[in-house]
């Protein structure tokens, strides 16, 4: 490796210690426990675990697992690219180093799960479903979001481009699903 490139390497990193001790201070100031705010990111964390753990259909559960933590990985990839583009922040977190965590991790793939075995158990077009439940996400929970301080758009990101991110998630997810729905058929016949 060329001494001009361990150069640079160190300077990133160095860059990057400063960076996260600014939000670790800035978290441990003013996005801490007792910010109001805080609590509201607790709730929307675990309100829609519990609500998933008592409406789950426990014959379905890995298949609805699986779409969960898939479209839940998808959506932090998504949500740490753009807080680090600068696209969006969230100014209140759970944890220093996990933006906007209750939404990645909790309420959002909760809905789109729960949606999924409505769709499955109703015998309705999920896709169809997927695009009603990222309008209402993107144009009605988003903007309350934003009102509340939970969250800043910037760079002329707007809810149509959050709308189109969660359905794009949404086919991602469903379409690894099925591939492995697929190739578990395929296996067991």
């Amino acid at each position: 490796m060329k001494e001009e490139q361990l150069k640079d390497l160190n300077k990133i990193r160095s860059m990057t210690e400063e960076v996260h001790q600014f939000k670790y201070e800035y978290w441990t100031s003013l996005s801490n426990f007792g910010a109001w705010q805080f609590w509201l990111d607790i709730l929307l964390l675990i309100v829609p675990l519990i609500v998933l753990f008592m409406l789950i259909d426990k014959n379905k559960m890995l298949l609805l697992g699986f779409f969960g933590l898939n479209y839940h990985v998808w959506l932090s990839y998504a949500t740490s690219i753009a807080v680090s583009l600068g696209l969006w922040e969230y100014p209140y977190q759970i944890a220093p180093f996990l933006p906007g965590f209750s939404f990645s991790a909790s309420l959002i793939p909760v809905c789109f799960m729960l949606l999924y075995q409505w769709t499955l158990i109703h015998k309705k077009n999920i896709y169809l479903y997927a695009v009603i439940l990222s309008a209402i996400i993107a144009f009605a929970l988003e903007p309350i979001m934003v009102k509340l301080h939970l969250l800043h758009l910037f760079k002329g990101v707007n809810y149509v481009h959050l709308f189109l991110l969660l359905v794009a998630l949404f086919i991602v997810s469903k379409l690894i699903t099925n591939l492995f729905l697929w190739l578990q058929e395929k296996e067991t016949k």
